[in-house]
């Protein structure tokens, strides 16, 4: 029996709240139902309709290297045959903390785990437990996960659905978060000046990416390693969407700022769900069973994850992709797209960082939550459904990221480029 994407909706509302098991993949925000996804491979993702898209939010952004790769699916097809889940040590994950070890200086030591959001939890819990302290800052319009304490003023797909918040999330638990602005030094210091003795750690990405894309101004991230270090707060970089998305590395390459703890995700995973948290050995053996901090997960270090994640890793350090090629491709694409829209005379904020982009329909220059939310949404929902009415898949949120893959092509993006010059001629 043959499916659509709007039969199958209909359906999935019967079981899974909301039909989807995501928030953000309900279509809601753009007017819209969610197209369901039959196959996808390199560039393109293909619905059970059999309508075909240039796919630009790659699974959230884990696919650098594009859909279904070779050697990735590869490896996953070798670790398949051998077991899917052992709840005992592999090699495989030696192999993997080794790489991650190596890639990022400032992780001595790594624990695996089985999602962003785990990741950011645990990193947080060791935080405290290190540290004595109960209060932890972030930064509005960051998301870390979904868990209680970082339910608090996030971004992506809480902005998206108008949650101030969470129901569910106890207040006095929320008031030992301390939110400020992303890229507001001065805020930042007072609020440490205040909290900053009862401060376990300061979370952030350091390129926000659930607000849209945001890059930090110059001297923010600096700011935070000297402030955290003067009062003995953590700094934690959540780079589940950065990690080895601008170089074989995280942003903490980039940037040469040391966190004391990094959180990974996304391309480690080559695609399967997959977290990691790691940083100074000193903070990471307070963890079990080396240390008194608990920590645990019957799926971490699965070996089929690890070899997706390892086999991607492999296909990234060999260096058969150029990183500097795939970000110069991102910024012709984006230039391309702000020559159109200026030529229509619509105006847009379009912040890129390496292979992520966002494009905010407003006027203002986008440098935190604030300004990001000053977009139009309505417009950007009738951008979004021209879009993929032409067969183009970004984001169907104006907080998210869109990326660029190895897999796109030079057709790829001129098709991309003509959808967004049809689609605007509309607006």
């Amino acid at each position: 029996m043959a499916y659509s994407s709007h039969s199958l909706f209909e359906e999935s509302k019967k079981y899974i709240p909301g039909g989807v098991n995501s928030p953000v993949r309900a279509f809601g925000s753009v007017g819209m139902e969610p197209i369901f996804i039959r196959e996808a491979r390199g560039s393109h993702i293909i619905d059970v309709d059999g309508r075909k898209y240039i796919d630009y939010v790659l699974s959230w952004g884990p696919m650098i290297l594009g859909h279904a790769h070779p050697k990735v699916t590869e490896a996953i097809e070798r670790a398949v045959r051998s077991g899917t889940s052992y709840g005992a040590p592999t090699e495989s994950e030696l192999d993997m903390a080794r790489m991650i070890c190596s890639a990022i200086p400032s992780i001595e030591m790594v624990r695996m785990v089985s999602s962003g959001t785990e990741a950011a939890m645990s990193a947080i819990r060791l935080a405290r437990g290190f540290t004595g302290r109960e209060k932890i800052l972030k930064f509005a319009g960051c998301y870390h996960g979904h868990a209680d304490s970082l339910l608090v003023k996030a971004g992506s797909g809480v902005a998206t659905l108008g949650i101030p918040g969470s129901p569910g999330v106890p207040e006095p638990l929320a008031a030992l978060t301390i939110t400020v602005p992303y890229n507001d030094t001065e805020t930042f210091e007072e609020a440490v000046s205040i909290h900053g003795d009862d401060l376990a750690c300061i979370i952030v990405e350091p390129v926000a990416g659930n607000m849209g894309v945001v890059p930090p101004k110059p001297g923010f991230l600096e700011a935070l390693r000297a402030v955290s270090r003067g009062k003995g707060i953590l700094l934690i970089f959540d780079e589940v969407i950065t990690g080895f998305r601008f170089n074989y590395g995280g942003f903490r390459n980039v940037a040469k700022i040391n966190p004391d703890l990094t959180c990974l995700g996304k391309i480690i995973g080559g695609g399967l769900p997959v977290g990691a948290f790691g940083g100074r050995k000193e903070i990471m053996e307070m963890l079990a069973p080396k240390g008194p901090i608990y920590q645990a997960g019957t799926l971490s270090g699965n070996p089929v994850a690890m070899a997706a994640g390892i086999a991607t890793l492999n296909v990234l350090h060999d260096g058969a992709e150029d990183y500097n090629a795939l970000n110069q491709k991102t910024s012709l694409l984006c230039a391309n797209f702000k020559k159109l829209f200026k030529e229509k005379g619509i105006p847009v904020c379009i912040n890129q960082v390496g292979s992520m982009f966002t494009i905010f329909f407003t006027t203002e220059d986008v440098h935190d939550f604030s300004s990001a939310a000053t977009g139009d949404g309505d417009l950007f929902s009738r951008y979004f459904r021209g879009m993929l009415s032409r067969g183009i898949n970004i984001a169907p949120s104006p907080f998210e990221a869109s990326f660029v893959s190895f897999a796109h092509t030079e057709d790829d993006i001129h098709r991309t480029l003509d959808a967004c010059k049809k689609t605007i001629s509309e607006l």
